[in-house]
């Protein structure tokens, strides 16, 4: 049973990347039918509020002193607008555009462009000297080397003829962008890698309470979301939900999704770190490849499969080049603590000689003093 234990956190993030899976494969099938990208983000985010926030309120009254000032408010409501709402919306409208397979593989781009932002903005020291930096540089070409050839290099068709309604498009942006009604037309398709893309560009706020972060991300970027899909959705119908199948999808999603993934992630991430949790992105991918051909019929290209390859390939380069960066950090950190033991354990030692030495005078000069101090005025 022991044993068992120490494995607990590989057999919840397996578990997962099929959940993610699920969320990617029922919502993709929903819009397809022809449900609004836009409406399904405000319900996902809305249950995914209506979850999390009874228990964010009872863990916060546990843990007073935490207290939402006008600061925080506005870090989270910018993080909320940028990272969910904008973040939500364009994948969305990407994956109703591309397929599911695709919309997984990109999201194995985060951890490049995280990275490629902060040595932009100086947050990541760049050394080309070190191995490390290195690693992360090439990782990180390849990975968007591999974005490109998704979205510009389709090739030749390996499987199955993609399951996708002769109707008229619901994504707004491609309306703008393209003369087509289909999402047949290539240029949708490169306009939805891009959405793509452009969805994992890595937004955060920072808040003592993680729990409390999520409730009010959640909070925010509904409200947001209802607002934007109320200016982009003018037919009142588009927000009825026609089937179950729908409403079940948008509770699936909000629920498991969203807030039993970020439950079981911070778990995982709390006992193994960030890293770890990075590490089972790709099998999301594998999984969602799999099922889309066997029960979506959703195309396969070869190109798309090169460029999903070099995506997951560039993702574990720069993956071992943090995790050099992490062991380097925790060599100094240890070195440090080491050095300042010995100092102190030094300057203990000195101390103790000091007074071995002085205790003979400390003695003499107390009995020097003892009779002049107790004697009394006759």
């Amino acid at each position: 049973m022991g044993r068992w234990e120490e494995y607990k956190p590989e057999m919840a993030m397996i578990g997962l990347q099929f959940t993610y899976a699920a969320v990617a494969l029922s919502t993709r099938t929903v819009l397809l039918q022809g449900m609004s990208p836009r409406v399904f983000v405000v319900y996902r985010q809305a249950i995914a509020t209506i979850v999390l926030a009874p228990i964010a309120y009872f863990c916060q009254r546990k843990k007073p002193g935490t207290a939402l000032g006008m600061r925080s408010f506005s870090l989270i409501f910018t993080a909320s607008l940028i990272g969910v709402t904008l973040n939500q919306n364009i994948y969305f409208e990407g994956l109703y555009l591309t397929s599911s397979s695709i919309a997984s593989a990109m999201g194995n781009l985060l951890p490049a462009i995280t990275f490629l932002l902060a040595a932009l903005i100086g947050l990541e020291k760049v050394d080309i000297r070190s191995l490390s930096t290195l690693a992360k540089i090439v990782g990180t070409a390849i990975c968007v080397s591999g974005a490109f050839c998704i979205a510009f290099m389709k090739g030749p068709k390996l499987l199955n003829t993609e399951f996708t309604p002769q109707q008229q498009q619901n994504s707004v942006i491609a309306h703008y962008f393209s003369s087509s009604v289909t999402i047949e037309s290539p240029n949708n398709w490169m306009l939805g890698c891009f959405l793509l893309l452009g969805s994992c560009v890595p937004m955060s706020a920072s808040y003592p309470n993680h729990l409390c972060l999520s409730a009010w991300m959640c909070f925010f970027s509904t409200l947001q979301s209802a607002v934007v899909t109320y200016f982009l959705e003018p037919n009142p119908n588009s927000w009825r939900l026609n089937s179950s199948f729908e409403f079940l999808c948008a509770l699936y999603s909000g629920v498991i999704g969203s807030a039993f993934s970020f439950f079981v992630q911070a778990w995982c991430i709390s006992l193994r770190g960030p890293l770890f949790s990075a590490m089972f992105n790709p099998l999301c991918t594998v999984i969602v490849t799999i099922l889309a051909c066997l029960f979506l019929h959703e195309e396969l290209y070869t190109g798309s499969l090169a460029g999903a390859f070099a995506v997951v390939a560039g993702l574990y380069i720069v993956l071992w080049g943090k995790a050099k960066d992490f062991k380097k950090i925790q060599t100094t950190t240890v070195s440090c603590n080491n050095v300042a033991n010995d100092d102190a354990d030094s300057s203990k030692e000195v101390v103790n000689i000091v007074i071995q030495e002085s205790l003979d005078e400390d003695i003499i000069c107390k009995l020097d003093l003892q009779e002049p101090l107790l004697q009394s005025k006759q």
